[in-house]
């Protein structure tokens, strides 16, 4: 086992995540959730050792993480924070480059065979129009996957990603996400990254680590989002105590947009009403009667006009 996490109690001065045990191989990909505040990012440092643990301890490689070095922990571990101190003078080639000198001192030229290794990298994150721009003129999307390019070119065994899909439009997410999996499956990578977008995160992670209540729940993705209504279920989107849903049969996705869109435009009882999603047409059931409708628009309006 690569990383383990033993009866840990994580935080600063108090305790926000309690008796913690986890445990990920070479291989995985593993996705962390949780509300704001809850610790995810804390948990992270201390994985680093960056902060101490109250009690219990994080293994790399059977190895206690508060006996490691600076060195040693930057060899076993590449990281990307959300928030990271961007150089203003070097350009995407040098950010991503800067991944290889944990193993050469700065004033060293890299080998052959890095630049082409990191040419690569730049070739794989769609990067390659911005290869020479400097830092300070990308958008935020394409900074965020420069930095996700350095940590790939550490070529630590395991890679830890602080919410690494936030600034990127769905296709760049897709596509860092794809780059992730096919590092830990192909390069035997262990995968680590947070993010709030778990309904795009999910279908490229193995496994969930999922803080709630001071408590670490872990475990194979399918299973978690079972145990845990409130990742999947739609009442997550309520805006108002007056709403009662009615009964929705169309995939998980459309089923939470339909939800969202009739809590917020009606305060009342939608129980008497049936919803199905067929062949790209909303069929509304209302004592036996049915109504199609092709838009969302065209639901708002016929649920204003029978109630």
């Amino acid at each position: 086992m690569h990383l383990q996490i033993k009866q840990a109690n994580i935080g600063y001065n108090k305790t926000l995540i309690s008796n913690a045990n986890a445990e990920l191989k070479l291989g995985d990909v593993c996705l962390l959730i949780g509300n704001n505040g809850v610790g995810k990012t804390t948990l992270i440092k201390s994985i680093l050792h960056q902060i101490p643990l109250l009690a219990g301890e994080i293994l790399i490689n059977n190895k206690n993480v508060k006996n490691l070095s600076v060195q040693e922990i930057a060899e076993n571990i590449a990281i990307v924070f959300s928030k990271s101190v961007v150089p203003q003078h070097y350009t995407v080639q040098d950010l991503i480059s800067l991944g290889k000198y944990i193993y050469y001192p700065f004033y060293f030229e890299l080998k052959k065979e890095d630049r082409e290794e990191v040419l690569h990298i730049i070739e794989e994150l769609d990067l390659r129009q911005y290869k020479d721009t400097l830092l300070k003129n990308l958008s935020d999307g394409n900074l965020q996957k420069a930095f996700i390019g350095r940590a790939i070119t550490q070529n630590a065994p395991v890679i830890i990603l602080d919410e690494p899909t936030t600034h990127l439009d769905e296709k760049n997410k897709i596509i860092i996400l794809k780059t992730l999996r096919k590092l830990a499956k192909e390069q035997n990578k262990l995968i680590l990254f947070s993010s709030h977008d778990w309904r795009l995160a999910k279908e490229f992670a193995d496994k969930i680590w999922y803080v709630k209540n001071t408590r670490l729940y872990t475990g194979i993705v399918e299973d978690i989002l079972l145990r845990h209504n409130e990742l999947t279920n739609a009442s997550l989107f309520q805006i108002n105590e007056n709403f009662v849903a009615p009964y929705i049969v169309a995939p998980q996705v459309y089923k939470e947009m339909l939800y969202s869109l009739l809590q917020k435009n009606f305060q009342k009882d939608l129980s008497s009403l049936r919803f199905e999603l067929k062949n790209n047409f909303w069929i509304i059931t209302k004592d036996y009667h049915q109504y199609q409708c092709e838009s969302f628009e065209e639901i708002v309006d016929y649920i204003k006009n029978i109630h």
